[in-house]
């Protein structure tokens, strides 16, 4: 096997044009290894040139040497092989032709495109290679420099093609990951997504509920006392106007948080417990007397969780004032400390399913698993049932100020 190989600052030029040539002409890899068989085979050709006229088989020599390259990204291991197997039939020809080259590009296909293993194999057939090569043609007293010289040619050309596989695989890693990363990214934004409807959803049913069961009640007694009592009628309607412009308000304080032009939200605070007696004063306005007790002080209390205890509280009544008749009476009491906010409303009315749709309300019977949804936010279990002894229900809950609300609640004081 002859393996007359060119220095490798020649072989270092030619593969740094690759990338090059690859960029401005935007050819497939198969084409550019069709071009760097074409540089190489040319001027090896005429290298031979004289030779040729005696022995044309030279040629056919050179192209089994050069020509399986155009195919060695695809079969790195059977290209070494056939080009191994050429430069062994020219070893056993006595011919030496500077298209040895392309066992180092062979091998460096090797490293690049196969596993260590392969690599060793096709290193160790090349070492051979050298070996015989420098046994045959090389000088008496240059022998061993001359395998020492082709051998760490051979080592460079591995050692380069592992590094380019192993810089491969780790820009496969990172696209790998950037993806996975993206992916998690869009399944993030799509929770926060459903979360956020969620949350909506609770909003716009707590703000639309209450407003509109106490304006009904209202319009309810306006119709029945306005023959009887006029001034009792025309104060009910001017509650039921009060009422409207205070779901109007809260309608525009909750697109405030989704529209940053929306003024409202800036000159209304969202509710919170120190706006429980307006509530209460609401729902007795609409014939539900409602008692509040409240104690402890609230400032320490997140302006997060006051509003998620208006909610839970204004949920409450709205379910007593549409569940129960003429004549109940509901109870809020509210217990504020530094560690926790405990939250109960009872009422002495009939015992009813809270959680069905009052008879001739367009509701889904939603507020309740919306309720248990805010407590859960601060690690609470909303209690919401008939009560043991008697007619009547409560609803409970006791939210752990030490806790952070979770995403899609109501926390940050928002709506």
């Amino acid at each position: 096997m002859k393996v007359a190989i060119p220095p490798v600052q020649s072989r270092g030029a030619l593969t740094g044009c690759l990338p090059l040539l690859r960029a401005r002409a935007r050819l497939s890899p198969t084409a550019v290894d069709a071009l760097l068989v074409a540089v190489l085979f040319v001027p090896a050709a005429v290298v031979i040139r004289d030779d040729l006229s005696d022995h044309p088989w030279f040629l056919a020599l050179q192209a089994g040497l050069l020509v399986p390259l155009v195919w060695r990204r695809r079969a790195p291991l059977a290209v070494f092989g056939a080009v191994a197997t050429t430069a062994f039939v020219q070893w056993l020809a006595d011919v030496q032709l500077s298209a040895d080259v392309a066992l180092l590009i062979a091998l460096y296909t090797v490293a690049a495109y196969c596993d260590r293993r392969r690599t060793l194999l096709a290193g160790a057939v090349l070492e051979l290679g050298i070996v015989l090569n420098s046994l045959s043609w090389a000088p008496e007293d240059g022998v061993v420099g001359d395998i020492i010289s082709l051998t760490a040619m051979a080592v460079a050309a591995a050692v380069i093609g592992t590094s380019a596989r192993t810089r491969r695989a780790y820009l496969a890693s990172v696209e790998n990951r950037a993806v996975r990363l993206e992916r998690e990214r869009d399944q993030r934004a799509r929770l926060a997504v459903a979360d956020e409807r969620a949350r909506i959803a609770r909003e716009m049913h707590d703000i639309v509920s209450h407003n509109l069961s106490v304006m009904v009640a209202l319009a309810d007694g306006a119709v029945f006392a306005q023959f009887r009592s006029p001034d009792t009628t025309t104060a009910a309607m001017r509650q039921i106007s009060g009422t409207g412009r205070q779901a109007l308000t809260d309608m525009r304080r909750f697109l405030g948080v989704l529209r940053a032009d929306e003024p409202d939200a800036l000159r209304h605070p969202m509710p919170g417990i120190a706006q429980l007696e307006s509530l209460a004063d609401q729902v007795r306005a609409a014939g539900l007397p409602t008692r509040l007790d409240q104690t402890g002080d609230p400032s320490p209390v997140s302006a997060a969780a006051q509003l998620t205890v208006y909610r839970l509280v204004q949920e409450a009544l709205t379910n007593t004032l549409q569940h129960t008749p003429v004549g109940t009476r509901a109870e809020v009491r509210v217990r504020c400390s530094a560690e926790a906010v405990a939250v109960e409303v009872t009422d002495d009315g009939t015992c009813t399913d809270r959680t069905a749709p009052h008879p001739g309300d367009p509701g889904s019977g939603h507020g309740i698993p919306g309720m248990r949804e805010r407590a859960a936010a601060y690690g609470a279990t909303l209690e919401a049932g008939p009560l043991p002894h008697g007619g009547g229900w409560r609803v409970s809950a006791r939210l752990g100020l030490g806790t952070t609300p979770g995403l899609g609640t109501t926390g940050g004081g928002t709506a």
